[in-house]
């Protein structure tokens, strides 16, 4: 019984930390953020930065941008539904890839492994993490 009721409340504890964070993904639904900055004493803002969300509230593309133009820009590829990012484009100032990013995850929806491709398609390296509490 004492098995039962805690297998009950730890259901109950994940489903109230999916349902919290729902909200959030919700208010971010075919959302586009634009960051703009004032240099101190000039009187014209400038664009700096703009994120782009999807119906399901991922986020898509971003693009960083500087004085001259675009200075970088990462598009996020999903699975199906999946809100875990399985690929990503970088493109630089010109709009050209310059690395490609895929990731697997652990079960529990953390990161296990990335692997860093050259525009050409070629391994460039493979970042593990690894995950540890104090």
């Amino acid at each position: 019984m004492r098995k039962r009721l805690a297998i009950l409340l730890i259901l109950c504890i994940l489903g109230g930390m999916a349902t919290a964070q729902s909200p959030k993904r919700e208010r971010k639904k075919n959302l586009v953020v634009k960051e703009w900055n004032l240099k101190n004493g000039a009187k014209t803002p400038y664009l700096d930065n703009i994120a782009t969300y999807d119906e399901l509230g991922r986020k898509t593309e971003e693009i960083e941008y500087a004085s001259y133009g675009q200075k970088k820009r990462t598009v996020y590829e999903y699975e199906g539904q999946s809100t875990k990012c399985s690929r990503q484009l970088e493109y630089d100032d010109k709009n050209r890839i310059s690395r490609i990013k895929k990731f697997e995850y652990n079960t529990d929806g953390t990161r296990s492994k990335q692997y860093n491709y050259k525009p050409d398609g070629k391994l460039e390296s493979v970042k593990e993490f690894e995950y540890s509490y104090k």
